[in-house]
Formats: structure tokens, C-alpha cells, sequence
């Protein structure tokens, strides 16, 4: 995530410089770009106006600048909408797949204060989807219709480019940890992954063999459904949980499949897709702490990417 203070002030510099262009009425191809549906929501015709990035916006947290516009760029026009909707992404800012994920991101969901509307560059939406999508698509979220990057303009006119990251996408470590076993198990964590996950289950697992790059694994038939979601009866007679990208990356907590596992995970697709696991530890505060709590959790909507989405 972009926090650092000279992030912070490199893109201070960028905003200044867009700020500066507009009052000086610099020319460009189209210096109102607009998009290729203009809006047409609650939000669109009412007068924008500027306010303070709220300190419980943690998606736009050390962004660079402390005033946003309202209507947003996605159209949301109370700061209480743009909470609820920004909430589901932040989980994706901790998997650092992009240098560039936040200031994407805020670019819509918290737009600077200018004196018109500036849209993030085209090219920045598409090193940010080859670097994520992957990633979300290993939990069965796909890239949002509303940011498809057809959607913004071209670099030659009035955007936001792309700034921290790399103009390439970012090429995974080779010995990165598959990111369905990323998790720490901390309750916290632990119940931010359940709210994203339609199925919770107790279970052991047995090694299945790979399948076009993904990973499979069928759980017993002893299992304990603590979170059954949309699973039916066929579903859990024989379940097999497919782990998405993670062929060749390692899950530390599947070394030893002697043991039994909390497995969480979403069916999509006609897929059950497995998206935390973590060792049973009869003993573990946390575990025991999140199972506990799991349904009273006070969850993001289920809009975007990681771990509320829309349903594919």
C-alpha cells in the first residue's frame, strides 16, 4: 500500500500539477473527457461539493491529500455510500499486487477536489487489473464491469497515470505463499476472511491431482459444517475444494495433511472454491474467538473484489 512519505508527496506533487493545467486552461485532446456512458444514478445532476476524507475511509487513508469530491466518479453521492462500497476493497491493498492499487482506487471512490472531473488514465486501470484480477480470480471474483478500463481515457489526455507502481504488471515472487494461505490466524483476520466465504467447515483433507493449474483437494467424508451458505446435500456428499493459481506456489498449512483443517470458501462457477485454510488448533483464542463471532461480524457489502464481490 502507498504510505510512505515520499508517496505521499509525489503525489501531492501530481495533483498540484493536474490543479495547475486546469487553471491555466493547458490544451489537450479533450480536456473534458467524459465517460463512454455518461452518468445517469442518484448521484449524477447534483452540485459537487468538497469535503474532508473521513478517518474511517481506511481505503484512502495517507493518499496523498484530505478533501474529496461528492458525487464521486462512481456516482456514489453520501460519504455514508462511499464507506459501505470502498469497505470491500481494502483487503486488497494488504495483497500489494500493484504499487498503483490505492491511488486507482481513490482516484473513484474519493476523487480530488478540482475544479473538473479527472478520471484515472486508461493504462493505470489495465497495470492494475493485470497485476490483481489473478489474485481476485483465485477467489472467484472478477474484474467489476465498473472498472473496466475501456471505461477511461487514453494517456494522451487529462488522467491520472500511473505514478508508484511499474508500467508493467507486477510479476508474483516465484516463491510467493499461494494467497488462499496468506492469512495469519488471528481472529480479526480470520473473520474478515468468513464474511467473503459462503461455506465454513471442519474438516480433513486429501491431495487430488492438479487440474489445469489449480490445485484440488477432497475433504473427508466425516466433515462438521459450521457455515453451510448455498452448499446442498450433493455438494457436501463428495466435496472438492479448488485452489485457483496455486499449482506451483507453496501452502505451508497443507504440508501435513495428517491433521484436520478450518477451510473456508465460496462456490462459484459449479466450483467450490477454497479461499482460507488454516491448521485446527483446539486450543487457538483466535480461532475459537472468530467461530464464535463469525455470523455477528459486522461485514462489508459483498460488492467488489477481495473479499466482497458480486456473485459471477
Amino acid at each position: 500500500m502507498p504510505c510512505q512519505g515520499g508517496t505521499r508527496g509525489a503525489l501531492g506533487t501530481v495533483l498540484l500539477a493536474l490543479a495547475a493545467l486546469l487553471a491555466v486552461g493547458q490544451d489537450y485532446d479533450s480536456p473534458s473527457w467524459w465517460p463512454e456512458q455518461p452518468p445517469s444514478g442518484r448521484g449524477y445532476g447534483k452540485a459537487p461539493q468538497c469535503v474532508d476524507i473521513p478517518p474511517d475511509l481506511p481505503l484512502c487513508h495517507d493518499v496523498g491529500y484530505t478533501r474529496m469530491q461528492l458525487p464521486n466518479l462512481l456516482e456514489h453521492d453520501s460519504l455514508a455510500e462511499v464507506k459501505q462500497q470502498a469497505g470491500a476493497w481494502v483487503p486488497l491493498l494488504a495483497k500489494r499486487c500493484h504499487g498503483d492499487t490505492q491511488l486507482f482506487l481513490c482516484s473513484l471512490f474519493a476523487p480530488v477536489c478540482l475544479d473538473q472531473p479527472v478520471y484515472p488514465c486508461r493504462s493505470l486501470c489495465q497495470v492494475v487489473r493485470a497485476s490483481c484480477a489473478p489474485l481476485m480470480e483465485a477467489f472467484g471474483f472478477p474484474w467489476p464491469e465498473m472498472l473496466r478500463c475501456a471505461r477511461f481515457p487514453p494517456d494522451h489526455q487529462l488522467c491520472i497515470a500511473v505514478q508508484f507502481g511499474s508500467s508493467q504488471a507486477t510479476p508474483p515472487p516465484a516463491a510467493r505463499i499461494c494467497p488462499q494461505c496468506e492469512t495469519e490466524p488471528k481472529a480479526e483476520g480470520m473473520m474478515e476472511q468468513m464474511c467473503a466465504s459462503d461455506f465454513v467447515l471442519k474438516t480433513r483433507l486429501r491431495e487430488l491431482q492438479a487440474e489445469g493449474g489449480e490445485r484440488r483437494l477432497a475433504a473427508a467424508r466425516k466433515k462438521t459444517l459450521l457455515k453451510r451458505g448455498p452448499l446442498q446435500r450433493p455438494d457436501t456428499r463428495r466435496l472438492v475444494l479448488h485452489m485457483r493459481n496455486a499449482a506451483a506456489c507453496p501452502c505451508p498449512q497443507l504440508a501435513d495433511l495428517r491433521r484436520p483443517f478450518l477451510v473456508l470458501g465460496r462456490k462459484a462457477g459449479g466450483q467450490l472454491l477454497l479461499g482460507a485454510v488454516y491448521r485446527w488448533e483446539r486450543g487457538n483464542r483466535e480461532m475459537r474467538f472468530a467461530l464464535q463471532f463469525m455470523f455477528s461480524y459486522p461485514c462489508p457489502p459483498r460488492y467488489a473484489p477481495l473479499p466482497g464481490a458480486e456473485q459471477p
